[in-house]
This record gives C-alpha cells, structure tokens and sequence, in this order.
C-alpha cells in the first residue's frame, strides 16, 4: 500500500487517465514487493519441501546461508524464479489495485454505513479474486522453478514463460490452474480484509490528524 500510493503520486505527474493510474501504481508496487520478497519465497519453498523431520529440519538462516554458499544470490540461488515472482505480484497487485479503484469509484457511495461496507468489502473480494484467477499460471511456475526437480541434479524448470509453456504442454491449461480454489479461498476475503483496513485507517487518520 505504501509503495502503490507513492506511484500513485509519481504517476500523478503524467497524464493519465485515473483507471491508467491506479493499474500502472498497482503494477509497480508489485514489482516493487516482488524483488523485497523473492528470496524469503526461495527459503520457504526450500524448507516446505523438505522431507526430514521437523526437528531434523535446517533454521531458516541456516538454510538460507546454505543457498547461498551452494548456489550465490543469483537467478539460480537465493533470487531463484525471480521472474516468475515479478509476474505473480505485479500482475496480482496490477489487476488487484486497478480493479478494486476503477469499480469503486463507478458504484455510487452509499449514505448507510453498513451498506457502504458491504459496498467496499463486496469489490474488495471480488478484486482478490479476479486477481487470483489472472496471476495463478505465475504462481504455478515459480513453486515449479523454486521446489524440487522432477530428476535430481537435472533442471528441467529454469524460466518463467518457459516453464508454462512446458507445464502446458506436458500437462494441459489446467494444470496452469492448480490450487486456484485454496488461492481464491486465502486471497478473495484477504484482499477485501486489506482495502477495508487500509480504507478505514486512512480516513480514520485524515479526522483525527
């Protein structure tokens, strides 16, 4: 939310229709998020995969160190399926924060508090949903890039657009599709927590400050 209103704010200079605004704002902060978070994504795919018991399992810094002493910090060590992760958020973020602001502004604001809830949640978890559905095929290819190979020792998924076009290939559209269902669980009412809580924080900030 804090990079996406300082795009915003950038963007703000150019001439912009508000719809271009917001998607392109949404866009950049994902990007943004993605290059903070990509190799916190490499270590928890890394230990989620691990098969040894709990207690038998390396610490996050430990297997982090690991990583990086095996393979470096780059696209092939901690910043592994960087690409794939650009496009699940900034894709995710892109639609996600464009959507939710364009069809706000386009449904009138409601005078009965309640009502005017139920107005921003019901977008809210529409845009996490229709986000979710639009990103997932980024989503499948970085856990492919970021877990374990098919073959040890064999790299069989290496690139974002490559690897959909493999797993599309191998395995059919749907496949581009796995846990959609879980996803949109998590990320439709997720998505709507967020903008209500960022929406009321702010307006409550603005009459208080």
């Amino acid at each position: 939310f804090f990079t996406f209103e300082q795009y915003k704010k950038l963007l703000g200079y150019v001439s912009l229709s508000p719809a271009l605004t917001f998607a392109i704002a949404g866009l950049g902060s994902g990007l943004t998020e993605a290059i903070v978070v990509n190799p916190f994504e490499v270590v928890k795919v890394g230990l989620q995969a691990n098969r040894n018991k709990f207690t038998e399992q390396p610490s996050t810094v430990s297997y982090a160190r690991h990583i990086i002493k095996k393979e470096g910090l780059g696209l092939q060590g901690l910043n592994k399926g960087f690409t794939a992760t650009l496009g699940r958020h900034g894709v995710f973020n892109m639609v996600y924060f464009g959507f939710y602001y364009n069809v706000k502004n386009i449904i009138p604001v409601n005078k009965d508090p309640t009502l005017e809830f139920l107005r921003k949640s019901g977008v809210g978890l529409l845009s996490g949903t229709i986000a979710s559905v639009i990103n997932i095929p980024f989503d499948v290819a970085k856990s492919r890039i970021q877990g374990p190979q098919p073959v040890p020792g064999e790299i069989k998924y290496r690139t974002c657009f490559k690897t959909m076009a493999t797993v599309y290939q191998e395995e059919g559209i749907s496949a581009l599709y796995k846990g959609l269902l879980p996803k949109i669980m998590r990320l439709g009412p997720g998505g709507a927590v967020m903008l209500l809580v960022y929406e009321y924080t702010y307006s409550w900030l603005q009459e208080n400050w």
